[in-house]
């Protein structure tokens, strides 16, 4: 699929994978409307791409419906949807208490709202944009839309205290085939990307020893990756018609460790 002249939502593009992937899609051409929680910061970069920003929470069908319609509104149906909106949890599932270490009962609700958030909410969105990509006109050999989920590598080796986080990414990673499955005769295609240790907005807060650390655990190249390579792999996704229901790992070779 040719991304000029497209039109693209991206979920989470206020900032980290998504805004390098809403910059790299809007320079190719794309009319891109950004979906996100943080207005200050999604209106910002809309402005800047000048595409439109869409004020969304992941977990509300209102507001995704919304979002939807006022893009639409702005830029015509969508062929391209990147899900990159999502949190990174951490807890044990038997904890202990650092004083006391008694053990601590899992935090049940933050399973669940990682559950809402990285695994429903990529489903709602996926449903909600192939919906309306279904109704358009058919492209170069029938396609009309393209649909790429962010996983994680913790779908596959996911870490100490990660159950939730994993548990979410891995079904985002094992929903592709039977979405794309669904869609195929639709020429809507599905793909998933599984980045490993990346320079998101969370990481580069961590100090620059922890962010030397992360990055010397890559096989090669020995750094943390860099959001802009994310989005060079989405839009060669969209570009290449005869990559669907594919998931690619992004991490530089990374298994990750227990801890």
């Amino acid at each position: 699929m040719n991304i000029e002249g497209i039109s693209a939502v991206v979920t989470g593009g206020a900032s980290g994978l998504g805004e390098a992937t809403a910059r790299e899609l809007a320079a190719r051409g794309a009319k891109v409307a950004v979906f996100d929680r943080d207005t200050d910061k999604g209106e910002k970069v809309a402005s800047e791409i000048g595409g439109a920003f869409c004020e969304v929470d992941v977990t509300s069908d209102e507001k995704v419906a919304a979002a939807f319609a006022k893009a639409r509104e702005a830029h015509g149906q969508e062929r391209v949807l990147v899900n990159c909106a999502g949190v990174a949890t951490a807890a044990k599932t038997v904890g202990r208490d650092k004083e006391t270490k008694q053990p601590r009962f899992y935090p049940i609700q933050q399973f669940e709202t990682t559950i809402q958030i990285n695994l429903i909410g990529s489903f709602r969105c996926i449903a909600y944009s192939a919906f309306g990509m279904v109704g358009l006109d058919p492209l170069d050999e029938g396609e009309r839309g393209v649909i790429i989920n962010t996983a994680s590598v913790a779908a596959q080796d996911g870490q100490i205290g990660q159950a939730a986080y994993s548990a979410s990414k891995g079904g985002v990673l094992a929903m592709a085939l039977p979405i794309a499955r669904d869609l195929m005769n639709d020429g809507v295609r599905v793909n998933t990307i599984l980045p490993g240790v990346f320079k998101t907005p969370m990481v580069a807060m961590m100090p620059q020893n922890v962010q030397d650390a992360l990055g010397a655990q890559v096989p090669f190249p020995k750094r943390l990756g860099q959001p802009e390579e994310y989005a060079r792999l989405a839009c060669f996704m969209v570009e290449n018609p005869y990559i669907n229901a594919e998931s690619v790992r992004l991490d530089g070779g990374i298994r990750m460790a227990p801890r």
